[in-house]
C-alpha cells in the first residue's frame, strides 16, 4: 500500500481528509465571480484547471474550455496519465510552482458544484448478489431468489441519462400507476414506497464500436462516482413484468460531484468473489477488478439529526464494472464517452449492511428505527439521504464527496 503523498496545500495532508494529493478527483464548479469550469479537489481547495490551461501551465488542446470533463476523457488514457502526473508534480510538497498556482485555488466552501460530466447514456446493472437474493426471496421465495441467468451474466436495464443529477439536487416524489394486492384496478397516485439504492457508478472514458474484452473494458473506464438510483418500489411492482423497470426508475439518479479516477483507486483493487458457475470467456475474471471501498448510507428527517442506516463495501459486488462494460459491448453496442454504468445495489450479508430500505425493512414488514425514535419502512417527504464512500491507504483517505438528495412532495397536478 502506498503512503500519503504530501502537498504544499496543507489541508490535503490529513490522514482523514477525502482529497489528498493521492486522490485528485475531477469536478465542475462555479463561484459568485466565476462561471462553471473544470476543477480538481485538493484538500479544502479546488484547483481551477481551465485557468491553468489558459495561463499555459498545462496544455491539453483546449479540453477544459467547456464546463465538463467529457472533452478531456475523450483524449484517452495516455493524456489521463499525463494530467495526473503533471498535477501531482505541481501540487507536491517539493514543487517550486506553489506561488504560481495559488491564485488559481478556490476554497471549496465558496464554490457551487455541478454535474462533472455530460451523461451520454445510463445503464443500471443488478450486480450485487446479496441484494439480488434478498429481493428475490421477498418476491419469489428463497428457492427461486436468483433468476436463472443471474450467475451467468450481469443483468441490467437501460435507464434515462436525462434523469441523472448531481449531489444536492432535490428529488420530487414521483407519480405513477399503483396496484396493491387489494386493489381491483390500478390507480394514479404519488409513490408510497419510495426508496434509495446504494451504488457505485463507472464512467466510460474511451468510446468503442466493437465488443470489448474484460481487460479492454477496464482500460476504457475513466473513473467512479457514488450513485443513488432512487426507486419507486410500488410503481415498479406493477410495471416490471415482463420488461423490467421503467417509470419506477426514471425520477432521478443522484451522483456524487467528484469523479475519482481509476488511477487513484489502483492500490485498492481486490478480487471478485469465487464463482459458483464458471463464466463464459467474454466475462472471465482476469485479475482483481473490484475495489476495497467502504460505503455508508445515512438518513436525516427534516430538521432532525442524522442516523446511519447501513455500512457496506464495494467488495460485495459479484460482477466488476469491467465485466459489466464488456458484456454491454458484446452485442456490438457502441459505447460512448460519458456513458454511466450503475453497479446495482450494494448490500452485505447482514441487515446493517443492506443498501436499500426495501431490504432493511424487509418489504415494509420490519420498520427501521432512527436515532430520534422515528421509524421508516420507506422514505418520507423531507428526508435527506447521504451516501459516502472511502478507501483508506497508509496515512491517507480517498473520498468521493457526499452523494446527497432530499425528498420533496410530489408535484401538484392540475387535472
Amino acid at each position: 500500500m502506498t503512503k500519503l503523498t504530501r502537498s504544499w496545500v496543507e489541508s490535503a495532508n490529513s490522514a482523514n481528509h477525502p482529497f489528498p494529493l493521492n486522490n485528485l478527483p475531477y469536478g465542475v464548479f462555479s463561484t459568485a465571480k466565476e462561471d462553471a469550469r473544470c476543477g480538481v479537489a485538493i484538500g479544502n481547495e479546488i484547483l481551477d484547471v481551465r485557468a491553468l490551461e489558459e495561463a499555459g501551465i498545462v496544455s491539453f488542446g483546449g479540453a477544459f474550455a467547456h464546463p465538463t470533463w467529457n472533452d478531456f476523457m475523450a483524449l484517452g488514457s495516455a493524456e489521463w496519465s499525463r494530467l495526473r502526473q503533471e498535477l501531482t508534480a505541481l501540487l507536491s510538497e517539493a514543487s517550486t510552482q506553489a506561488n504560481t498556482l495559488r491564485p488559481h485555488l478556490v476554497s471549496q466552501k465558496d464554490a457551487t458544484l455541478h454535474m462533472p460530466f455530460n451523461v451520454a447514456e445510463f445503464t443500471d446493472f443488478y450486480a450485487g448478489r446479496n441484494h439480488a437474493v434478498n429481493v428475490g426471496t421477498m418476491f419469489r421465495g428463497a428457492e427461486n431468489a436468483l433468476p436463472p441467468n443471474w450467475l451467468h451474466i450481469p443483468i441490467g436495464y437501460n435507464g434515462r441519462a436525462s434523469s441523472v443529477v448531481v449531489s444536492g439536487t432535490p428529488v420530487h416524489r414521483p407519480w405513477g400507476q399503483l396496484k396493491g394486492p387489494n386493489d381491483e384496478t390500478p390507480r394514479f397516485a404519488p409513490c408510497e414506497r419510495f426508496d434509495l439504492e446504494l451504488e457505485i457508478g463507472a464512467i466510460v472514458g474511451t468510446p468503442s464500436n466493437n465488443p470489448l474484452s474484460v481487460d479492454e473494458a477496464d482500460a476504457a473506464i475513466f473513473g467512479y462516482v457514488l450513485l443513488n438510483d432512487w426507486s419507486a418500489r410500488d410503481i415498479q411492482a406493477w410495471e416490471y413484468q415482463p420488461l423490467g423497470p421503467f417509470q419506477s426508475k426514471a425520477t432521478a439518479t443522484t451522483i456524487s460531484p467528484w469523479i475519482v479516477t481509476k488511477a487513484a483507486l489502483e492500490h485498492f483493487r481486490i478480487d471478485t468473489p469465487p464463482r459458483e458457475v464458471a463464466l463464459l470467456d467474454h466475462l472471465k475474471d482476469t485479475g482483481p477488478m473490484l475495489y476495497d471501498i467502504d460505503l455508508a448510507v445515512s438518513l436525516a428527517p427534516q430538521g432532525q439529526k442524522t442516523s446511519v442506516l447501513s455500512h457496506t463495501n464495494m467488495r460485495e459486488l459479484y460482477y466488476s464494472a469491467a465485466q459489466q462494460l464488456a458484456h454491454h459491448s458484446s452485442s456490438g453496442c457502441p459505447m460512448r464517452t460519458g456513458d454511466l454504468l450503475g453497479s446495482g445495489t450494494i448490500s452485505g450479508s447482514e441487515k446493517h449492511e443492506f443498501g436499500s430500505l426495501l431490504e432493511m425493512s424487509w418489504g415494509g414488514k420490519e420498520p427501521v428505527t432512527l436515532d430520534n425514535g422515528e421509524t421508516r419502512t420507506f422514505l418520507q417527504d423531507g428526508d435527506t439521504l447521504t451516501l459516502t464512500g472511502k478507501a483508506r491507504g497508509d496515512g491517507y483517505t480517498i473520498g468521493f464527496g457526499d452523494c446527497v438528495g432530499t425528498i420533496l412532495p410530489a408535484h401538484e397536478r392540475k387535472d
